[in-house]
């Protein structure tokens, strides 16, 4: 379960154009919900991602993760709690162009340590698994700078669960897609929260929003509904 109580996220703190993003921000997401964060253009939502990711900090309040607080872990345990435990998806798809989908579907998987590492043919194997997830095997060897907007998006998501993380973090995945795109990898996020994966999704889109179990509205770094 995740955890959040009383988060405050200062930007520039201590100096003249300090910031406050997130103010006393407290909410609970129980394992297996499919949850939307919504809000306009700087209501604090990326922020909030962010230290849901563990990719950014905070400046007081606590933040659990099946009850282990991350404000209080090394980086290196941070590192691994991202590895094992979240999968992320942005809205750029933040893939290597250049590499085809198979090879940005390893990834993960090659800097997976520990009881995660797999031999170079079960990393393989596992890769192609999650591409067919997705539907995206056929296009295992295709560069990604050669495929659609949408293509790119199931491959981020295959990359994403790749390490068969209990939490998948979406950052606008439908921003940059044309609504029938946006309703096939809305169906892609359902399936995996039906295998039973946290889904959280930030959004600006109503539309996305009303297919998530759950809504959290989110206004000037304060929950608001």
């Amino acid at each position: 379960m995740i955890c959040l109580k009383n988060i405050v996220k200062t930007y520039n703190k201590g100096k003249s154009n300090a910031y406050e993003a997130l103010h006393g921000i407290s909410m609970e997401i129980k394992d297996g919900e499919m949850t939307a964060v919504i809000g306009t253009s700087g209501a604090g939502k990326s922020t909030l991602l962010h230290i849901l990711a563990c990719i950014d900090g905070y400046d007081s309040g606590e933040y659990t993760i099946d009850g282990e607080e991350v404000g209080r872990i090394s980086e290196k345990q941070m590192a691994q709690v991202r590895n094992e435990k979240i999968g992320m998806v942005m809205q750029d798809f933040a893939l290597v162009d250049g590499f085809t989908a198979l090879d940005n579907v390893l990834i993960p998987l090659d800097f997976a340590g520990g009881k995660q590492r797999l031999r170079k043919k079960e990393r393989r194997e596992k890769a192609l698994k999650m591409l067919d997830m997705v539907g995206m095997k056929e296009f295992a060897g295709k560069p990604v700078n050669n495929l659609s907007g949408g293509q790119k998006q199931r491959v981020a998501i295959a990359r994403a669960i790749a390490n068969d993380p209990s939490i998948i973090l979406a950052d606008e995945p439908t921003g940059a897609l044309d609504s029938a795109t946006t309703e096939e990898i809305m169906k892609v996020f359902r399936d995996l929260n039906e295998q039973g994966r946290t889904i959280v999704i930030v959004t600006h889109d109503p539309a996305v929003a009303e297919q998530c179990g759950r809504v959290i509205r989110i206004e000037d770094g304060r929950i608001v509904e």
